[in-house]
């Protein structure tokens, strides 16, 4: 390991520290964690109770991040988010008052519940990394990461993300119900109170700042690079398939997979790592044709079409 990556271990240590709270999903803590080091966000979509408040609680107090959530509702307003300014009387100014989105990590809880003027707030604050109130531009603090989640099986009284948004989002995941194993170690550790509060803090916060630099001098050849753009273009050529992934997608991948190389350990991507981000960071970005819904096909066995008809590049000896 070169010095330049000599804050690197703190990235294993950290999701050490998380894993004491978060039972059997290191999957997932792994995918999360690449989200961060990769300055992308993550939706997590599963039902309630698996997990994800307390994963983002941790990696807020492992991290050193400043931790904030926002429980979305059909009457939380865009200015709740974005924050408003106010006339203060005594000094004769008007002054500015933070929304939800001034802190390092907002898990935005139950996203699709809100109206789609407070979605798009969000989400142009997770796309330019601040906000405009008032016509003065107030930056975001860095880093900042969002954690949406949004229940997979209740769409009574929400307002679904569409594509264009969906698209907003690096990665998307599911956590899953533990194992029996992992179910019973979970009771067992809030059997006198939240393990989260025992969560230490394994580095700062500009440690982390120059862990998610370090990822800007992760080796991606530029044989990936090609790599990449022929999954994406077998994703928009694929029969079954309405709706490829865009452009974007290419880049978020390439920067995902170094951001998960990084959390490995390696100062370089190969192939495998790329394959292994393709459902988190493609699913959600691909739109099947109505026949092929109707077929039961999935895009996940698209993707593994996807793969099987793109040769990998060898590395040469």
């Amino acid at each position: 390991m070169s010095d330049r990556f000599a804050n690197q271990y703190l990235m294993g240590e950290l999701a050490k520290e998380i894993s004491k709270v978060i039972k059997g999903k290191d999957e997932a803590l792994l995918i999360v964690l690449t989200g961060l080091l990769a300055r992308g966000h993550v939706l997590i979509e599963d039902v309630p109770g698996v997990g994800k408040t307390t994963l983002a609680m941790a990696i807020g107090r492992a991290s050193g991040m400043k931790f904030r959530r926002a429980q979305f509702t059909p009457d939380v307003m865009a200015s709740d988010i974005t924050g408003f300014t106010i006339y203060n009387k005594e000094e004769g100014l008007f002054e500015y008052r933070e929304g939800m989105v001034m802190t390092n990590l907002l898990l935005a809880d139950e996203i699709n519940r809100t109206s789609p003027k407070t979605q798009s707030a969000l989400l142009e604050a997770m796309e330019e990394k601040r906000v405009t109130v008032d016509g003065e531009v107030h930056e975001l603090p860095e880093p900042f990461m969002v954690i949406a989640t949004q229940n997979s099986q209740g769409y009574v009284g929400t307002f679904p993300l569409p594509e264009a948004q969906l698209d907003r989002f690096m990665m998307r995941l599911s956590m899953g119900y533990p194992t029996i194993a992992d179910e019973a170690k979970i009771m067992m550790d809030r059997l006198t109170d939240n393990p989260v509060d025992h969560v230490k803090n394994v580095m700062t916060l500009e440690q982390l700042c120059d862990c998610i630099d370090d990822v800007n001098y992760i080796n991606f050849a530029d044989s990936l690079c090609r790599y990449v753009a022929e999954l994406s273009a077998a994703t928009r050529n694929h029969p079954a398939v309405a709706l490829g992934v865009s452009p974007r997608a290419s880049v978020a991948i390439m920067q995902a997979s170094r951001a998960f190389a990084y959390l490995l350990g390696r100062e370089y991507v190969t192939p495998e790592d790329i394959v292994r981000l393709l459902i988190p960071v493609f699913e959600h970005r691909i739109i099947l044709r109505q026949e092929t819904r109707l077929s039961k096909k999935t895009v996940r066995s698209v993707l593994e079409d996807v793969v099987s008809s793109v040769t990998p590049p060898v590395k040469r000896s």
